[in-house]
């Protein structure tokens, strides 16, 4: 799916703003809305809604906005688009079914021309945010005596509503409708390969490709070109070429789609992470899409924020935690040369462990007998590829957050969505998961999958709590046995953090001080510098973020570098002396 953009054959609506809002939950779409709320798009209801009864609502939600097409557009093909809507969601124009979404972190879209009217029309948006054991993520849904209940199987808001834009876009009846970019890198010269999807009349396919000032390096009906003396995507060097597709009848451009792409190599081998053939050392975040009144909705001001905190920070990299992140923070990393591990939205695919404190669901049993996820599994696999395959921040795919990996029926329950990630992806990137403290060398069923291994560890936090020396040795120990298990698979951190509470102060070492994170934090580069086989340290988290209710929370997750309003903890200091003086490449010499 094209992300929408304008061009000479292409006009794009955004319906963004002011929405009506209902938490009505039978409400018949051919009847207009009459509630007096109202909701800001995009954005989390439950930010926005303040009070209990809209913050924790639990069910369907309703947005309705009237819209007018320009008649000038009316001939041609219009798409109704949502950036997402979260979970679930069924789209309505003029009363009329359109479209049903599930997943709540991906694009959809449908043609609306059927639909339409003169004049003023009317789309209506019922979204749910039930989350059970088939939805991704997961969680703990009940109902009893008429209320809903949900208790997420992870560690942070459960947000719901509208959270990206909504756009009507127009193109041609003649259109394309995807292209996929790859290249290979032959010497000082890159040959790319075009596959495009072309809907409609037309008799031929044109590619000119330009390169960042403009300049045409090459023009052709050809699938594939050579881009003599390409110039390399590099981490915080990004080069960007855009090519233009022309989609030609009878000598004429009937439709023209830009994209932009890098060109960039990306190879595990020897222990290393290679980027353009050089070994890359990651250094960064797990972060989320969190932030005052937003909630999770699209803000690009934010996102130009953050990413200036990482480079101030000496920063490169970030982890999509724990879903896929707005196509315009993506497109914004892919522009300013941030290094993405691209993740899905399997959180939560473990039964009975610590998010029993945020509701749970009765005794222990075996997470792969009670699950029933393949199924939305399988889908957002093929929609995430589909929609960043042609970015080159994205370095590597993410197949799950801290499974049950180390339970009976993981292998069979993994296996063939590892494999699924490799085929579907045209670049063939590597391929990992993140591994919860409990997935250890001599039980993990998965890891012998891996391109990397990638661990969050809390040595130190929720083990060997306040004893550093203690977690350091534990560290140490576990390291040095997945080193045994696995000598040619690398490792990396992608969660270690301690939870720190802005202006908590103490002289010894007590957990949720400003002193203790920054000691925590060294203690763990102490011990991650000591292994070869680790590739990289990316810790949780960027900045602390809003939580369901929970004893083991106060207003949220402490454990960023920064507060929820990004002002800097002792620690963000520290790691920035660390990170400065260590380069992106070369950084652990074999």
């Amino acid at each position: 799916m094209l992300y929408p953009i304008s061009t000479q054959t292409r006009t794009v609506m955004d319906l963004s703003g002011i929405w009506k809002f209902s938490l009505e939950e039978n409400h018949d779409p051919k009847i207009p809305l009459t509630a007096d709320e109202v909701m800001a798009v995009p954005g989390s209801f439950n930010e926005q809604g303040v009070i209990r009864r809209i913050r924790n609502h639990v069910g369907s939600v309703w947005y309705e906005k009237d819209f007018e097409v320009h008649q000038t557009l009316q001939k041609e093909r219009l798409v109704l688009r949502f950036g997402s809507a979260t979970h679930q969601a069924k789209v309505y124009v003029n009363g009329e079914l359109v479209m049903e979404h599930k997943g709540g972190f991906m694009p959809f879209e449908a043609e609306i021309n059927a639909f339409l009217q003169p004049g003023k029309n009317r789309v209506t948006v019922e979204v749910n945010n039930i989350l059970d054991y088939t939805t991704l993520p997961v969680g703990n849904y009940s109902e009893k005596d008429g209320v809903k209940k949900n208790a997420p199987n992870f560690d942070f808001f459960n947000y719901a509503g509208i959270h990206r834009p909504v756009k009507i876009y127009s193109t041609p009846k003649s259109h394309v409708e995807d292209i996929t970019i790859t290249y290979e890198v032959k010497g000082e010269d890159a040959e790319v390969h075009f596959k495009e999807t072309v809907q409609g009349d037309h008799d031929r396919v044109r590619f000119v490709v330009r390169d960042e000032e403009g300049a045409v390096v090459c023009d052709t009906y050809e699938k594939s070109a050579v881009i003599p003396g390409a110039k390399l995507w590099n981490p915080l060097a990004a080069y960007l070429y855009e090519v233009e597709i022309h989609v030609e009848k009878n000598g004429e451009t009937v439709d023209l789609y830009r994209e932009s792409f890098g060109i960039r190599t990306v190879e595990v081998k020897d222990n290393q992470f290679l980027i353009n053939g050089k070994p890359f050392y990651f250094k960064g975040f797990g972060k989320h899409e969190d932030f005052f009144v937003n909630g999770r909705g699209l803000n690009e001001a934010l996102n130009v924020t953050d990413l200036n905190l990482m480079k101030w920070l000496g920063a490169n990299s970030f982890r999509t935690a724990h879903y896929p992140y707005s196509e315009e923070m993506m497109r914004l990393c892919d522009r300013q040369g941030i290094v993405v591990i691209d993740e899905t939205p399997a959180v939560g695919i473990m039964h009975g462990f610590n998010f029993a404190l945020f509701g749970g669901d009765g005794e222990k049993k075996n997470t792969y007998d009670v699950m029933n996820t393949t199924e939305a599994h399988e889908q957002v696999l093929r929609e995430l590829i589909a929609r960043d395959k042609n970015l080159a921040c994205v370095v590597m795919w993410s197949v799950a957050n801290e499974a049950a990996t180390q339970e009976e029926g993981a292998d069979a329950y993994f296996a063939p969505l590892i494999q699924l990630t490799r085929d579907l992806d045209p670049q063939k990137r590597p391929v990992t998961m993140v591994l919860i403290m409990m997935s250890m060398p001599h039980n993990d069923l998965v890891s012998k999958y891996l391109d990397v291994i990638c661990l969050n560890r809390y040595y130190g936090w929720y083990i060997n709590t306040g004893e550093l020396e203690e977690a350091k040795a534990a560290l140490r120990k576990e390291l040095s046995a997945w080193k045994t298990a696995y000598p040619d698979t690398p490792v990396m951190f992608t969660e270690y953090g301690a939870d720190t509470v802005a202006g908590f102060h103490a002289v010894d070492d007590i957990p949720f001080t400003e002193e203790y994170q920054v000691r925590y934090l060294q203690a763990n580069h102490e011990v991650f510098d000591e292994f070869d086989h680790v590739i990289g340290e990316q810790m949780w988290n960027f900045a602390d973020f809003e939580t369901s209710v929970g004893i083991i929370r106060v207003q949220g997750n402490k454990k960023g570098l920064f507060t929820r309003q990004r002002q800097p903890k002792m620690a963000a200091h520290t790691v920035r002396e660390r990170w400065m003086k260590i380069p992106d490449f070369h950084y652990k010499k074999r």
